[in-house]
């Protein structure tokens, strides 16, 4: 239906559900220093605006807010639409505590008592 209406109210559609998409998302990428909105996630990657974008590959860092949530390798990144859509490797989320090196049990008791 889209393909009947003139070029610029099209181009003026598209423009419009892509800021609405930069408002609504708190998603972010990092590169460094410089910084990306991310306009849709998924668990194998997501979309950035082309037009803001260079094509990115390599390690980085995944902000909601100011919040660091995931550390991503992306391996693929293609223009589709208007849209960079990076594809990943990996994704690690990013704890507030050092990984472990050894099997915790759950049944461990929490602390104990010094001898009196």
């Amino acid at each position: 239906m889209l393909e009947f209406l003139p070029k610029e109210v099209r181009e003026g559609l598209e423009a419009a559900r892509k800021r609405d998409l930069k408002r609504k998302s708190r998603l972010r990428v990092q590169v460094g220093e410089a910084v990306f909105p991310i306009l849709r996630f998924w668990d194998e990657g997501f979309a950035l605006d082309a037009a803001m974008v260079p094509q990115l590959r390599g390690l980085v860092d995944v902000y909601d807010g100011a919040n660091h949530i995931f550390q991503c390798l992306i391996v693929a990144s293609s223009t589709e639409n208007g849209e960079l859509v990076c594809d990943f490797k990996r994704s690690t989320a990013v704890l507030d505590r050092p990984a472990l090196d050894y099997w915790r049990d759950e049944n461990a008791p929490v602390g104990y008592l010094p001898r009196a």
